[in-house]
């Protein structure tokens, strides 16, 4: 009844805007993160769909022969073991910041902060410690990224593949990492607002809470 439309009056709000904003950022940082992960086989070519070419040919390394082919894996292997580490750890910051904002989503939707205002101050603590550690968590994405792609695995991976016309194997930042980057920036911006967000809406309940009647 009337208490779950006024519930649903939450979803309306800036404070619940700013939040699904958040979920979904965080949900895009989720996927360019396992992008960015890449696979442990390496490049696959048309020798990977299967049939007599694939087991003739050696499988996915079609361009490769003998030492080069093997060495091409070993490569691909070593430069995804690399990558890994940074790759869960993106992963896990994308899925801690997409259970804050349902955390507080479902708060905002039980009314708690009506109820308890000095929630709002603790909502308010909780975006700006937010969107602070993610300015180092981005430093530390991109440097680990760049000293990865600097490493001596990467540059002969890169002129491995090159040697056989493959392109795409360059050791710079991909278009999934450098999103996740720009994500990540919007994603701390979308915080502040929601700390500015909560503070107001604290103003607003402590200045209803003075006036009963009109409660």
């Amino acid at each position: 009844g009337s208490l779950e439309r006024r519930r649903c009056l939450y979803l309306h709000t800036g404070r619940a805007c700013c939040q699904m904003m958040e979920v979904l950022l965080a949900a895009l940082i989720l996927v360019c993160s396992s992008v960015s992960s890449g696979s442990p086989g390496g490049y696959t070519g048309l020798p990977a769909l299967g049939g007599i070419y694939y087991y003739q040919y050696g499988g996915a390394y079609s361009g490769f022969s003998g030492a080069d082919g093997e060495r091409a894996q070993q490569l691909d292997q070593h430069f995804y073991l690399l990558k890994l580490p940074i790759a869960r750890t993106a992963m896990a910051v994308g899925g801690c910041l997409l259970v804050i904002p349902c955390v507080l989503i479902l708060v905002g939707v039980l009314r708690v902060p009506w109820h308890f205002p000095a929630w709002l101050l603790i909502e308010c603590t909780l975006n700006i410690v937010v969107a602070v550690g993610t300015v180092p968590a981005l430093y530390y994405f991109f440097h680990s990224l760049l000293s990865i792609y600097n490493s001596s695995v990467c540059k002969e991976r890169e002129q491995l593949y090159q040697s056989k016309g493959y392109q795409g194997f360059s050791c710079s930042l991909h278009g999934a990492e450098i999103a996740a980057g720009l994500l990540g920036c919007m994603a701390a911006m979308a915080y502040v607002l929601s700390a500015g967000l909560a503070v107001r809406d604290y103003r607003t309940v402590h200045e209803q809470e003075k006036k009963p009647l009109q409660l």
